[in-house]
């Protein structure tokens, strides 16, 4: 049998406890943990485990600073909600470890998070938004009455919601501010807390913000907001998470695997670490042993196979001497892609799944660069579409959608041919992302959308019918009504 985990060996284990382990309590008790369900390495594990032959889910705060302040947190949190008759997790032990905390609750067996509910929601639901929104309902219910009973989630997400046989319940205690106790918070904190909240939402939902706020009040009757500056607030939170987001691609984080060494930089997705490793240590005997789809002087493409699942991975060239010392201090176009790949995926705009960027570097100076991402074998829109007609409802709803989405979010594509419009699985994606841009300027969109559009409507003979089309359905270069932080 294995010798007793300790928080130092865990924190030692890093981001691969090996499971099952076995881990000391300060009443006596042993806890087996069978499972980790989420791992900050050397700051806290959570998973399932038994204890005294009861299942429960059990958080280890394991950090050598900050782990009793978070353990206080959590345990503080929960009892919050239970005093203010919110449901959550019933507390079933708390104590201390030989250099961290733990903390044990009941296990809801069986239990979905709401952010899993919701996604299965929208996926059987494509076309109709609606029909997906009475999902949100019990959670937009009960931070109403948490805002009531003085409560706020500072870390408020669908995730934090789980439901179990009907009943919603909110967990993560370490985020749950009780500061106005069985009264009720102001109207400034309870907007901005439900702003985060449906910041998170796509924006086809704004539309529907009188709807969702009803059932918010169904929890926090006697509160109401003025929606101009829920709008407002929900666009800062928007705005705030993109970039934190953003900014995650490029760290070592849960989402991101990282390497940074003087002679390469790496970010992968983390899911997808392991099996990209061969491609990613190297990227050059991958691109050759694949299926070349292109070969210019600024980059070469090829379609790759790993473990059965086509890729694509693009290598950004250096011509030559001259375009070397262009190149060398300035991000390498895979990594502009690679950042506005995320922001597209972010905002919901569908583009092939970046899953690495490969960079080569000389110190500080940056070199030849790759970008793999999934393959998307559709048609692109030259191949597609005939110039002599429409394009089906199908495709017409889907462009519609896409320019608009890309109008509001004052997003340029610097190089819109019709071959980097791809249809793929019922969508349009945008491929070869080098010099996308958001814009922050109303006037510098205005000019760079004007040129995109004047692009793409020369993919078709003047006076075809296919090229009257776009030019009846893609925005024009207007400004829009709000001004949003440059990313």
């Amino acid at each position: 049998m294995r010798p007793l985990e300790t928080a130092t060996t865990l924190r030692q284990a890093g981001r691969n406890p090996v499971v099952p382990f076995r881990i000391a309590l300060d009443d006596g008790r042993v806890a087996t943990v069978k499972r980790l369900l989420r791992v900050l390495p050397g700051k806290r594990l959570v998973g399932e485990a038994e204890v005294g032959g009861q299942t429960v889910l059990a958080k280890f705060f394991i950090a050598r600073r900050g782990s009793a302040r978070h353990f206080e947190q959590e345990r503080d949190g929960l009892a919050a909600l239970a005093a203010q008759a919110i449901a959550t997790p019933r507390l079933l032990g708390a104590g201390t470890l030989d250099s961290g905390h733990y903390l044990l609750t009941e296990f809801l067996d069986e239990a979905e998070d709401l952010a899993s509910c919701w996604q299965a929601a929208l996926a059987a639901h494509p076309c109709d938004i609606d029909a997906a929104l009475g999902v949100l309902s019990p959670a937009l219910e009960t931070l109403g009455r948490m805002h009531a009973r003085g409560l706020a989630q500072s870390d408020l997400h669908l995730g934090n919601f789980l439901r179990q046989r009907g009943v919603l319940y909110a967990i993560d205690g370490d985020a749950v501010r009780a500061r106005r106790p069985g009264r009720p918070l102001g109207a400034g904190d309870a907007l901005r807390n439900l702003a985060i909240l449906l910041a998170q939402l796509p924006r086809d939902v704004d539309a529907r913000l009188p709807a969702l706020l009803v059932d918010y009040h169904a929890g926090n009757p006697d509160l109401s907001f003025d929606p101009a500056s829920l709008r407002r607030e929900i666009a800062r939170v928007r705005s705030w998470r993109l970039r934190d987001y953003l900014a995650k691609t490029l760290r070592d984080c849960t989402l991101f695997h990282v390497e940074q060494r003087r002679d390469r930089f790496v970010s992968v997705v983390r899911e997808e670490a392991e099996r990209l490793a061969p491609v990613v240590a190297d990227p050059d005997l991958a691109l050759a042993a694949g299926s070349l789809l292109k070969d210019g002087g600024s980059s070469t493409v090829a379609r790759i196979d790993v473990g059965g699942r086509k890729l694509v991975i693009k290598r950004y060239n250096i011509k030559d001497t001259a375009h070397a010392l262009s190149r060398f201090w300035r991000p390498s176009r895979a990594w502009h892609s690679w950042i506005e790949a995320h922001r597209l995926a972010f905002l919901g705009i569908a583009t092939p799944r970046p899953l690495a960027l490969i960079e080569r570097r000389f110190g500080p100076l940056r070199g030849r660069a790759w970008l793999v991402t999934d393959s998307c074998d559709g048609p692109h829109l030259l191949q597609h579409l005939d110039a002599g007609s429409e394009p089906p409802p199908a495709e017409g709803r889907a462009l519609r959608e896409l320019f608009a989405a890309l109008h509001r979010e004052r997003i340029s594509h610097g190089d819109l041919k019709a071959t980097n419009l791809l249809w793929d699985q019922g969508g349009v994606k945008l491929i070869d992302l080098d010099a996308m841009r958001q814009h922050a300027s109303i006037a510098a969109h205005a000019r760079a959308w004007q040129k995109d559009r004047a692009r793409l409507l020369r993919n078709w003979p003047e006076g075809c019918v296919l090229r009257g089309w776009f030019d009846e359905n893609v925005p024009p270069a207007t400004p829009g009504p709000q001004r949003r932080s440059s990313t």
